[in-house]
């Protein structure tokens, strides 16, 4: 990360209202920019950008509840607000980067299919993640065309990438043997999370990714995208706790009684709210 300048984002998806855990996150980007040495405010910047590659889920008046939400617990981005729906034109490119190097290809399996073919294998590879689904390359040298109406996948050759997340020490993950080749348009046409977020830190500058634990296992293929992309040095990941629900259940947007909405209605202020996460 330069040392001249601090560039962080808050990256919500409009799939659901805030709820506390979206707050816990806020605390530690918001926290992280204001504990930061750089003078000045255009060296230490938050962006917002509003993660609505899913056109199915998403909705207009989530994206407005977040932010207004936002705006009553105090925070403060760094205008414009971007929103990834917008950014077509960008991941095409950055498509086209890629296919010029031979690793896009289309994929016309079914998330059944591909979940039938790994419960029928009775080993899963070393660093195989319990519960993340590998998809294992049926489709490369297949020949479909690159087109709407089936999935757009980037090869992910053997290799580790080694990182040191700024909170959890120094960490080895092969995507390869992780999560296969990764799916960066699905048969919808719907950009995905590993593409999208990947495309958009490196073209938006982020030197910082700060976010839950639970995205721990996808940074190993979004730093190999970004370099593949172009990026020289990646950027820095911090991965802080989760607010649970229970031992083992992490909070959701269906968690009602957790929405920001739901609290401020019953009469918590922002700084109730902000303080109940920093005691969770």
């Amino acid at each position: 990360m330069s040392h001249e300048r601090f560039v962080t984002r808050f990256a919500p998806a409009p799939t659901g209202w805030l709820h506390l855990g979206h707050v816990l996150n806020a605390e530690h980007v918001w926290g992280r920019i204001a504990s930061s040495s750089l003078p000045g405010e255009k060296q230490r910047r938050v962006l917002l950008r509003i993660e609505d590659h899913d056109r199915e889920r998403c909705r207009p008046e989530y994206e407005a509840g977040i932010l207004e939400d936002l705006a009553w617990l105090g925070y403060v981005w760094e205008a414009p607000l971007v929103r990834q729906s917008e950014r077509d034109a960008i991941y095409r490119h950055a498509v086209s980067v890629l296919a010029g190097q031979g690793l896009v290809y289309a994929c016309d399996c079914t998330r059944r299919a591909i979940e039938e073919r790994t419960s029928r294998d009775k080993a899963a590879p070393d660093g195989a993640l319990p519960g993340e689904l590998r998809y294992p390359g049926r489709c490369r040298d297949r020949g479909i065309a690159v087109t709407d109406g089936v999935g757009w996948r980037v090869r992910m050759d053997p290799g580790v990438e080694r990182f040191v997340d700024a909170q959890l020490g120094p960490q080895e993950q092969d995507p390869s043997q992780q999560c296969g080749d990764v799916l960066i348009r699905d048969r919808l046409g719907n950009w995905t999370y590993q593409f999208a977020a990947s495309v958009d830190d490196f073209a938006q500058g982020i030197d910082v990714v700060i976010r839950g634990a639970d995205l721990l296992a996808s940074t190993g293929r979004q730093i190999r995208l970004a370099r593949l992309l172009g990026r020289d040095a990646p950027a820095t990941f911090q991965h802080h706790r989760l607010m649970m629900k229970s031992a083992t259940q992490k909070l959701s947007k269906s968690d009602g009684a957790t929405g920001i909405r739901d609290l401020r209605a019953r009469g918590l202020s922002a700084v109730g709210a902000q303080r109940l996460v920093r005691s969770a």
